[in-house]
């Protein structure tokens, strides 16, 4: 891996940790999340140009939707793992405390960036298993196992859609329309927990 891609990834990673780990709804939050995908944008740029790959929008689209699906499915049995829903309830929060305009913007622009530098810059320099690698590797930083297998299984997908389609626009597109169903439809199922007067998490 080039040094600067390398020194990249380490920037965005530390930035996204610490952004999920600030106050949900806060100014911080807000802030680190915007910088989190001006550094993948920045560290792209500073690669070189990104390939677009074939003009398509329906066969991603499709990918998103029924990715979305298939976690929707698996979040129904992820609410019956407590500590698969203290995860998830957890990167929750920021849609339920925070502003969603603000929360759905973040999302999105984040997930495109990520396009852009992994499946763009990182990929053409390491190919679809490294740069797969280091997505996942990346989202460690954030100590969330919900959010650490998410980035193996659609880390994948949108690998396969890069190596498919030629360039970032697929996987973009798919990771766009998988984001934005997430953050409509997830929330309904892992309502924001409140302490209860014991000091144990309940949900609200």
């Amino acid at each position: 891996m080039k040094p600067v891609l390398a020194a990249v990834t380490a920037a965005g990673s530390g930035l996204l940790g610490a952004s999920l780990a600030s106050r949900p709804g806060s100014r911080r939050f807000q802030v680190l999340t915007a910088s989190v995908a001006a550094t993948w944008l920045a560290g792209a740029q500073a690669a070189g140009p990104v390939p677009r790959g074939r003009r398509e929008v329906l066969q991603p689209v499709v990918a998103g939707a029924a990715a979305f699906g298939v976690f929707y499915g698996c979040a129904l049995v992820a609410r019956r793992i407590p500590l698969l829903r203290r995860a998830i309830t957890g990167v929750l929060d920021h849609a339920h405390r925070g502003s969603k305009a603000s929360v759905a913007a973040t999302t999105l622009l984040t997930g495109a960036a990520e396009e852009v530098f992994f499946r763009g810059a990182l990929y053409d320099a390491a190919g679809a298993r490294v740069s797969t690698a280091v997505y996942v590797l990346s989202t460690t930083a954030t100590r969330n196992p919900a959010l650490v297998l998410a980035s193996a299984a659609m880390g994948t997908l949108f690998a396969w859609q890069r190596g498919r389609s030629g360039g970032v626009q697929a996987p973009l597109l798919t990771h766009v329309v998988w984001s934005a169903l997430m953050l409509g439809f997830m929330p309904r199922l892992f309502p924001p927990e409140t302490l209860d007067s014991a000091g144990v998490r309940a949900p609200e």
